[in-house]
């Protein structure tokens, strides 16, 4: 499984967007693929096995989350930020206008459905293949590339609104 540790914790980052959650799913991946550490060895892939498995989590938890009736607010999301386990976000190179790009760039993320997001990040910043989103979400390839397509453009839509692209 340590091969796959990086990929995974950024998925699980991008999946949910904050590093504590992140964190938390990242462990609960653990504990159930320590459970099935027998059936791991025996799969051909997996890398993207667990990449799925993770998935369900992330999706398992968003369906408790709104069934709750009241929602906390954290320190981080008050500030709006989101970019606290971006890797280099602590770095002095890090110019203020490419973190407002990123900041922005987040913040139009954050306007999609969860199904295009999900959907633009497994595929332009993780670079999944479409056929492994596909095993991944369980979608099928056609509604996939349907969604790639209507999150770019809602993309493009609202950063050329606020002006990061022109």
């Amino acid at each position: 499984m340590r091969p796959h540790f990086d990929r995974l914790y950024r998925l699980a980052w991008r999946l949910t967007g904050a590093k504590p959650e992140a964190e938390d799913l990242f462990q609960e991946l653990l504990i159930k693929a320590f459970g099935k550490l027998d059936d791991l060895v025996e799969i051909d892939e997996p890398g993207s096995w667990l990449c799925r498995v993770m998935y369900n989590l992330f999706i398992d938890e968003q369906r408790r989350f709104a069934r709750r009736r009241m929602h906390t607010v954290e320190e981080g999301q008050l500030a709006g930020d989101g970019l606290e386990g971006l890797p280099g976000a602590d770095s002095p190179l890090l110019n203020n206008e490419r973190l407002e790009k990123l900041q922005r760039l987040d913040k139009a993320l954050a306007q999609l459905s969860d199904e295009h997001r999900i959907v633009v990040l497994l595929h332009d910043t993780e670079g999944y293949k479409m056929i492994e989103i596909q095993e991944l979400t369980g979608v099928p390839v056609g509604t996939v590339k349907s969604r790639l397509h209507r999150a770019r453009s809602r993309l493009r839509e609202i950063l050329l609104a606020d002006g990061t692209i022109s």
